[in-house]
């Protein structure tokens, strides 16, 4: 997750505990210097029904968290896929691989979404730098379901 962008949906969610139930956020960044609102991200972790797991690609010598892919902290998440609704974002071979292992976690593709915020440039879909065949992710996401990205996501160069 990059807070920058899936950050509001969160905080939208945190205010409105009563709807919700249990709100998992499972974080990647690079480095731990790469890591958006750490204070943030620990804080949110000690609220009630609330579970925060943050990995990185490469720690060092101070970092004593999780070392490793994203898609390794699904198992520790412990939630229910059938309810599950699951919010993604990053790089876009990054949110192939976390949603293949939500689907092979139980979380049904239309209850995948995927924040494809690429190269978007003129907002009106007249320059085609966001296309992705024939979609234009600025008129029609940037957000949307595994379901109908899953056939573009795994065609290479699209």
């Amino acid at each position: 997750m990059r807070p920058n962008s899936l950050r509001p949906a969160l905080l939208e969610a945190l205010a409105r505990r009563s709807e919700f139930g249990r709100i998992v956020v499972l974080y990647g960044a690079r480095t731990p210097q790469d890591v958006l609102y750490a204070e943030e991200l620990a804080a949110w972790g000690r609220l009630p029904g609330v579970t925060v797991e943050v990995t990185v690609d490469c720690g060092n010598v101070d970092w004593s968290g999780h070392v490793g892919l994203v898609t390794k902290l699904i198992p520790r998440a412990r939630f229910e896929p059938a309810g599950a609704l699951a919010l993604v974002c990053g790089p876009e071979v990054m949110m192939r691989y976390v949603a293949t292992a939500l689907l092979d976690h139980g979380v049904a593709a239309t209850r995948l979404r995927l924040s494809m915020e690429r190269n978007m440039r003129c907002g009106i879909g007249l320059c085609g730098h966001c296309q992705l065949r024939e979609l234009f992710i600025c008129l029609d996401g940037p957000v949307l379901t595994y379901e109908r990205l899953a056939p573009l996501l795994t065609v290479p160069e699209l």
